[in-house]
Order: structure tokens, then C-alpha cells, then sequence
């Protein structure tokens, strides 16, 4: 009873909160009635997620691809950055600088690199991008809690005659890991952003970024709501996964949290 109690806390506010947004979204346009609005009413883009329910589909799994590759290999390269330069001071003062120069150029001034790189039709310059995006963020974070220890831990190891890579994997590694998981839950929602918007610049056609840009310009706009959709719930499924991992990965964290 407690779980299932602790469970409906968490997820009746955000599913009364959206039920509200919208009833009211829905009731609102059904009033005033816009003249050429752009943002059509919910039933309405229900109504083109039925009625291009395989175009969508087909779309979502080419951009979801792409999404989740370049998410794993995006958080990959930086928590290897991270773990590099807490190691070694070089790669400190090294690779920090590049890092922080990457992350300064914008979506789409390396879009147009990375196809001319890759090619245009080739997946693997959109998922360049996204590496580029969620590397960041998982690269500062996970270096702030693989260096924000207690000195006292680090100087009862080393009473202990533990090495550098010993303290690292039972004292650093875990400090980091709340981190870590933050910086990961923030990446899911970059990586979707830097997949669709490096898909208005190359890639396949029949993707997600190329379905809202193609049903825009030709001004359906319930169709390019849609796929809009289509890639917010590829987001919210990605973080939501974050979390579940999160949880299994540190049980340890949230015993703590409810008992403090």
C-alpha cells in the first residue's frame, strides 16, 4: 500500500496537470476560434496521428535510431572525458578547454560539417550532432562528482595505501553516480532536440524532422503537430527509462534521501 500510495503521488499531479493544459487548450480554441491559427486543438492532432499512424510510426523509429545511438555513445564519450581528466591533470587541462569550445558552435553550423563529412543521407553525421549536445552535459557533471569528495574519504583510503584507481572505483565513481544520472535525464531531451533539428539539414526523408518541416511548409499544421508528438513521447520515454535505471543502479541514494 505504501508503494502504490508513494507511486500515485508522483504521477497524479503531472497527469491532473496535463488533463487540465489540455481540457483548457481544447475548450479554449473551441471558443475564440482563431482564424488561421497555427497550434490546432488536441482532438485535432489525435486525429493526424490516427490518420498518418504509419507515416509517424515509420518516422519515429528512423529519428528514434538515431536518438538513441547517439545518445549512448554521447554519454559514453563524456563520462570517459570525465573519468580522463579527474585521473590525469594533462588530460585536465587539456581536453576541459576543447570540450567547452565544442559545446560553443551551435546545432546548426555542425549539421552542415558533419553532412559534408558523412554525407547527407548518411546517419551518422545527425548522430555526430547529438554526441556533440549531449557530451556536454555528461561530461561537467560527471567530472564535478567525480571531484566534489569529502577530503577526509580520500585521506582514509589513502591511510589504507589505496591507489589512485582503487579510490576512484569505490570512492569517486560512486560520489558521482547522483550526477551522473542528472546530467543523463537532461540528455534525453537534448538528444531528440539535436536529432530532429540536424534532420532539417540531411538525412532520410522520411524522418521526423523532415515530416514536421515538409507538413509545415505546406501548411498542415495538425500533421506537423503530430509528429512533434511523435519525438516529445520518444523524450519523455528516454527519461523516464533514465529514471528507472536510475533507481535500480543506486537504491542505495534514494534509501538515504527518504530517510534523512
Amino acid at each position: 500500500m505504501t508503494a502504490a500510495r508513494t507511486l500515485l503521488r508522483s504521477w497524479l499531479p503531472p497527469v491532473v496537470a496535463a488533463g487540465v493544459i489540455f481540457g483548457g487548450w481544447e475548450a479554449l480554441l473551441a471558443i475564440i476560434r482563431p482564424d488561421g491559427f497555427v497550434l490546432p486543438p488536441p482532438s485535432e492532432i489525435g486525429g493526424a496521428v490516427a490518420q498518418n499512424w504509419d507515416a509517424i510510426v515509420t518516422a519515429t523509429g528512423v529519428t528514434g535510431f538515431i536518438v538513441i545511438t547517439g545518445l549512448l555513445a554521447g554519454v559514453v564519450v563524456g563520462a570517459a572525458f570525465a573519468l580522463l581528466v579527474t585521473a590525469f591533470r594533462a588530460a585536465n587541462e587539456t581536453l576541459t578547454p576543447l570540450a567547452v569550445a565544442i559545446n560553443a558552435v551551435p546545432i546548426i553550423a555542425l549539421a552542415p560539417i558533419f553532412n559534408a563529412w558523412f554525407g547527407i543521407l548518411s546517419p551518422r553525421s545527425n548522430q555526430a550532432v547529438v554526441v556533440v549536445l549531449v557530451f556536454f552535459p555528461v561530461f561537467v557533471n560527471t567530472a564535478r562528482g567525480l571531484t566534489q569528495v569529502e577530503p577526509s574519504q580520500i585521506e582514509l583510503m589513502e591511510s589504507y595505501g589505496a591507489r589512485k584507481w582503487r579510490i576512484m572505483r569505490e570512492v569517486r565513481i560512486p560520489n558521482a553516480m547522483p550526477f551522473f544520472f542528472t546530467a543523463l535525464k537532461l540528455a534525453t531531451s537534448l538528444a531528440v532536440i539535436a536529432a530532429i533539428v540536424a534532420e532539417y539539414f540531411g538525412g532520410r526523408q522520411d524522418a521526423l524532422g523532415n515530416l514536421i518541416t515538409n507538413s509545415a511548409g505546406l501548411t498542415r499544421y495538425d500533421d506537423a503537430w503530430a509528429a512533434v508528438l511523435a519525438g516529445s513521447l520518444v523524450g519523455i520515454g528516454l527519461y523516464a527509462l533514465a529514471v528507472v535505471i536510475e533507481r535500480l543502479v543506486m537504491p542505495w541514494y534514494f534509501t538515504a534521501r527518504r530517510s534523512a
